[in-house]
């Protein structure tokens, strides 16, 4: 389960920059996480090179790209509402085409070609090579698929165009898939399995990113930690490759440290991470190099050890906190931040208070906390009964983000009086006199503006807080500039 993306950005339509050549205007929306907001980049930069300008007016669109998340029943829901908004549209302009990218293209595959009529094309998250072609069947008056599941694609050969970019802040994907076959999720289903990125593909975008003014990237996969790169394939194949291979291997450390130091005038930040993937050699990268951001996303889910096993999460209860024990000894002051589901099946009041204390042991900097919603295709939906009452679930919810918001307050109010590293990102939402950006816990920060830009990083003297957001005056700005 993944969930980095802000509230605020779900289903924001994306703009790149204008081609005068180009004849033909693409609206894509994007939902759920991180790798989709990327690949809507990838996407986009395809169909740039096959005569589509984006636009942000949906009702003169000629193609509407829908990129999906199943992560939970809401997540479809919300889809479902985007696409009758789309139908209505499309009645006024009936040569408008409409398709579903992502991850509830790659579940749903042809019934949204049979039931959602609406739709003139269904696109997995591997097929995306293939939209120029699908697009062309369309125009021939067919209805379009590709959902098959590919076990090489990483899209490290496209050059992906940065959308509604602050010009600050990118995503590098560096992994795609899962092998974690945790019971609840659908992600190994719609995005098949792991595979890593050629690094030196991975170096060379950073480099373009740092050519073109960027001064940050997040490393992006279901799960970075397991990144492996020795030739291509996927990681199981491994255990077969020659001695040669192994010597000459990458892993996620190295990747890392490459990055970190091939570009230290640039913040490196990862995400998501396993814990039981999670290697201390990792940590000590990130404790060794100032501009790798000391935030740790460590998603647990559960407290307890019993759902834990349920839930076929690969780590115990025990091992959990004694990496979240070690992050603290070799990083002392880095951030850890959590995903956590409630009303797991068969999960008791027992099990809640394991969560709940758990969360204590961490007291984490923040979260992202769901009720449990049953996945179809998942071992969970089929094998186990969704039996926790809904006001169960969501008392327990409340309990979880109650007890959140403590311990960000905690957090949050450890900062008052130290002076922190931001890098201005934009605008603050509550007043245009101040600037909003992160510091490399990646708490949110607001200072007044004065005569710092977008793009810089400054020292702030932290004066307040809230359980959220960090306040305070600018002393000038940093060394990474």
């Amino acid at each position: 389960m993944e969930k980095i993306i802000d509230e605020n950005k779900q289903g924001e339509s994306l703009v790149l920059e204008y081609k005068p050549e180009n004849t033909k205007k693409l609206f894509i929306e994007s939902y759920g996480c991180a790798m989709n907001f990327s690949d809507s980049e990838i996407v986009a930069s395809i169909l740039s090179s096959n005569g589509y300008n984006t636009t942000q007016v949906l009702e003169e669109a000629d193609l509407v790209l829908v990129n999906t998340c199943s992560i939970r029943d809401k997540a479809e829901q919300t889809i479902r509402k985007r696409l009758e908004k789309y139908n209505a549209v499309k009645r006024i302009n009936p040569k408008m085409k409409v398709g579903v990218l992502g991850c509830m293209a790659e579940r749903l595959k042809s019934q949204f070609l049979e039931e959602e009529k609406i739709v003139d094309l269904v696109v997995g998250p591997d097929a995306y090579k293939d939209l120029p072609n699908l697009l062309a069947e369309v125009e021939d008056g067919r209805d379009a698929i590709n959902v098959i599941l590919s076990k090489d694609e990483t899209y490290g050969d496209i050059s992906p165009v940065r959308l509604n970019s602050n010009g600050v802040s990118a995503f590098v994907s560096i992994t795609r898939g899962c092998d974690n076959m945790c019971t609840f999720c659908v992600v190994p289903f719609t995005r098949g399995r792991e595979r890593s990125r050629e690094p030196q593909s991975i170096m060379k975008e950073i480099q373009d990113l740092h050519d073109r003014g960027f001064k940050e990237i997040t490393l992006l996969g279901q799960n970075v930690d397991s990144y492996l790169w020795y030739g291509g394939g996927l990681k199981k194949d491994f255990v077969n490759a020659s001695e040669m291979q192994k010597a000459t291997s990458v892993d996620f450390d190295q990747l890392l440290e490459m990055a970190a130091v091939g570009f230290p005038k640039m913040r490196i930040r990862f995400s998501t991470s396993n814990p039981q993937d999670m290697h201390e050699s990792v940590l000590h990268v990130i404790a060794k190099h100032d501009n790798i951001c000391k935030h740790i996303h460590l998603p647990v889910q559960s407290g307890s050890d019993r759902i834990l096993k349920a839930m076929n999460r690969l780590h115990t209860r025990e091992e959990y906190m004694t990496l979240v024990d070690k992050i603290r000894t070799i990083i002392p002051n880095c951030s850890i931040t959590q995903d956590m589901i409630s009303g797991f099946p068969t999960e008791t009041e027992e099990d809640h208070q394991d969560t709940l204390s758990l969360m204590n042991h961490v007291k984490y900097s923040f979260g992202y906390m769901y009720a449990y919603s049953e996945r179809p295709g998942t071992l969970a939906e089929r094998k186990m009964e969704d039996d926790v009452p809904e006001p169960d679930k969501m008392r327990r919810l409340q309990e979880i983000v109650d007890l959140q918001r403590e311990h960000s307050a905690i957090r949050t109010q450890e900062f008052v009086g130290q002076i922190v590293e931001v890098l201005v990102e934009k605008v603050s939402k509550k007043s245009e006199n101040d600037w909003s950006g992160r510091n490399s816990q990646s708490i949110v920060v607001v200072f007044p503006k004065e005569n710092y830009k977008i793009g810089e990083f400054v020292n702030v003297k932290i004066t307040s807080c809230t359980s959220g957001t960090l306040k305070g005056e600018a002393v000038g700005l940093s060394e990474m500039n």
